[in-house]
């Protein structure tokens, strides 16, 4: 795969201020990978693709969104998270990525969901903490994570998110549920 060419067309489908949290992501995504011993290569294609269908028209993204075996499930939430379903889609149909895990990864990237792998967890920590986010907490966030195993990582990382969505009395995903569970059941366990 030519990920410059992914590249070019990501800066051509996107917003500049998306294109370059897609890039920021993507290096956010390597470094952790390498830290936790995961593939850069594959933390680098997971990375440029998870924004990708994110731009576009509702009424694309929900007719392509049909095609995926959860679509009544996704029909009945925000909008905001259709794109995540159709990026993996769309980055196999059209530039051939066939790898289960990066595919995984772009499609829970917004959600969780329980028993990510650490591919996914890369991506959704990477994606929540790239360096040009800016939203309350973020800072003691990145502070709490650095340097603490991939699964601590997530634990915190979802317990954020929950956070943030409960004070906004935001309707929130299942596969979110089942994550935030998992790791609040896994930190007692400890």
């Amino acid at each position: 795969m030519d990920l410059q060419q992914v590249k070019n067309d990501l800066e051509q489908r996107l917003p500049k201020v998306r294109y370059e949290h897609v890039l920021r992501v993507t290096e956010t995504a390597k470094k952790l990978a390498e830290e936790v011993g995961v593939s850069v290569v594959k933390a680098e294609i997971a990375g440029l693709f998870h924004d990708y269908a994110k731009f576009m028209d509702k009424d694309e993204l929900l007719d392509l969104l049909k095609r995926d075996e959860e679509y009544e499930l996704y029909a009945q939430y925000h909008a905001e998270l259709w794109h995540a379903p159709v990026g993996a889609m769309l980055a196999k149909e059209r530039y051939g990525v066939e790898d289960h895990d990066i595919l995984q990864a772009i499609r829970f990237h917004t959600t969780g969901r329980a028993e990510m792998s650490e591919l996914e967890k890369v991506i959704y920590i990477a994606d929540l903490i790239e360096p040009g986010r800016k939203f309350p907490g973020i800072e003691e966030l990145r502070q709490r994570i650095d340097g603490e195993p991939l699964e601590d990582q997530m634990t915190e990382c979802i317990q954020h998110t929950f956070k943030f969505l409960v004070q906004r009395y935001a309707v929130i995903f299942p596969h979110s549920f089942d994550c935030y569970n998992e790791h609040v059941r896994r930190r007692k366990e400890q």
